[in-house]
């Protein structure tokens, strides 16, 4: 199975310190919902794989976070594209649960519910915490430098040894022209 996780906020979508708390504030990247159709229209299956914390903190709930994820998943299918799962941990870090990343949950999660092996999946996110969750399931993890990517890549020294892009888009272009190896 030809496979692809994405971190939300900040890949495929504007993020915001502040939390993306309603529809209204959701805006995706340019490109990104271009490049999910490119994908799906080459057969492989995306999964979104994102902290929602805000739910845990009471900025929104799970009603305002189900019309975020309709709102996104209508404007990629707009574009000819889908998602064909979204995993979410809504948890607050102070929580400790093992579903927010870095945490590997949520990736325990879409192996097990795909039925697949996330060895050699790309994983693609803008933070170390989605390349620290990716690597402990051996997914491939690709770093964006929308979203929280650049000040990520100033901050971490751990990211040295990981792919960096531009954009979602980017990294689409470069997979699927075959400079990436297939999964």
């Amino acid at each position: 199975m030809k496979l692809v996780i994405l971190d939300r906020d900040g890949v495929i979508n504007q993020d915001s310190d502040e939390y993306i708390k309603s529809p209204e504030e959701w805006a995706p990247i340019p490109g990104s919902l271009e490049a999910i159709a490119r994908l799906h229209r080459e057969g492989y299956r995306i999964v979104v794989a994102t902290n929602q914390s805000g739910v845990g903190r009471g900025l929104y709930d799970m009603d305002t976070l189900g019309r975020i994820h309709a709102k996104m998943l209508d404007a990629v299918r707009a574009k000819g594209g889908e998602i064909d799962a979204i995993f979410f941990c809504p948890h607050k870090p102070e929580d400790h649960c093992g579903c927010r990343k870095p945490q590997p949950g949520l990736f325990h999660e879409i192996a097990e519910r795909l039925k697949v092996n996330l060895t050699g999946v790309y994983a693609v996110g803008d933070s170390e915490r989605d390349v620290i969750a990716a690597r402990r399931v051996s997914a491939r993890p690709v770093l964006v430098a929308t979203g929280k990517g650049r000040r990520a890549l100033k901050k971490s020294k751990a990211l040295a040894d990981v792919a960096v892009f531009e954009n979602f888009a980017a990294f689409t272009d470069d997979l699927l022209s075959g400079k990436l190896p297939v999964n």
